[in-house]
């Protein structure tokens, strides 16, 4: 049976309150099911620093794909869009509705524009890269895209690496270039048209206070000793689990690199870039709605009500 409903998007800069609109939402609703749309809150042990929702934010609202990938493995966006699939499938055959929540942009860009298929990530290539793009910048990597790929160079921002870096390992695995390989694209799924993106935009000044403070208090509530237990463990500081915010940090103070106090400065200016960032993501995508203010607003709560007529 076809299914027409709507799916609804809720994304924006971390620290935006995309949590409590996302559930309230779903309160709302009386029928809505959230399905994380963050990279880091899908792995389990780590825990501080990951803005994963507690059983009282969850307000009984049923949450998907949190906590449920091992930090051994490098989980990507193509492997989130699949399970996401699976589950607005799941979700719709019980007459309820999916709500994505997160601020992982490529995310649910890959889930509305399946990738290309490409072979699997080269992790010494991509270490190799991840190096260069630490020593010389982003900027770097993308000028070395124009000589290999120009089509492809031409269609990313310089400090878009993620894409650069993608379209760089394709290249030197395979010698095709990634933007020839564009035809060959997966095909996009029948629910893809009906997600409508909400997207957060909060005064920055304000917003990045609330990154500042949030760096803070994660250093208090123990981040120092979750990373120290998970090297124990022997989780390798190579993995993405531990290549997020703040934990990256915390691994080069471990290892004598910098100071504690050097390390919460460099969690918030990394923290606020990344915000940076996902507002100039979303800037870029197609058919996204605004919504002024923070996510636990109820100012901007309203304004979604009345979007969405469910006043």
């Amino acid at each position: 049976m076809a299914v027409n409903n709507p799916i609804y998007a809720i994304a924006g800069p971390t620290a935006s309150g995309k949590t409590e609109l996302g559930v309230e939402l779903a309160l709302r609703l009386g029928n809505g099911e959230i399905i994380n749309c963050d990279s880091v809150q899908i792995y389990q042990e780590i825990q501080i620093a990951t803005a994963k929702p507690t059983a009282e934010e969850m307000k009984g609202v049923l949450h998907h794909l949190i906590g449920y990938v091992s930090p051994e493995i490098n989980y990507t966006a193509d492997d989130w869009a699949n399970d996401a699939g699976k589950k607005i499938i799941e979700i719709e055959s019980r007459a309820n509705i999916p709500i994505l929540v997160g601020g992982t942009g490529f995310y649910l860009q890959t889930l509305r524009e399946p990738l290309v298929e490409t072979p699997k990530t080269d992790k010494k290539l991509r270490e190799r890269l991840n190096k260069i793009r630490e020593k010389k910048g982003a900027e770097h990597l993308h000028k070395i895209l124009q000589r290999v790929d120009k089509k492809s160079a031409d269609k990313n921002f310089p400090k878009d690496y993620p894409r650069v870096q993608r379209a760089l390992e394709v290249y030197f695995q395979t010698g095709e270039k990634f933007s020839e390989l564009q035809p060959k694209r997966k095909k996009q799924p029948e629910f893809a048209e009906r997600i409508k993106v909400f997207v957060l935009k909060p005064p920055r000044d304000i917003l990045y206070e609330r990154i500042n403070e949030r760096a803070k208090r994660h250093f208090r509530n123990g981040l120092v000793e979750e990373v120290k237990m998970l090297l124990e463990k022997g989780l390798s500081d190579k993995k993405n689990a531990l290549g997020s915010h703040g934990y990256r940090r915390v691994c080069e103070y471990l290892h004598g690199e910098r100071t504690i106090e050097s390390a919460i400065e460099k969690t918030q200016q990394d923290v606020r870039n990344y915000a940076k960032r996902q507002f100039s993501w979303f800037r870029r995508e197609k058919d996204v709605i605004w919504l002024e203010g923070f996510g636990n607003e109820k100012a901007t709560q309203e304004k979604l009500w009345e979007m969405l007529e469910l006043k």
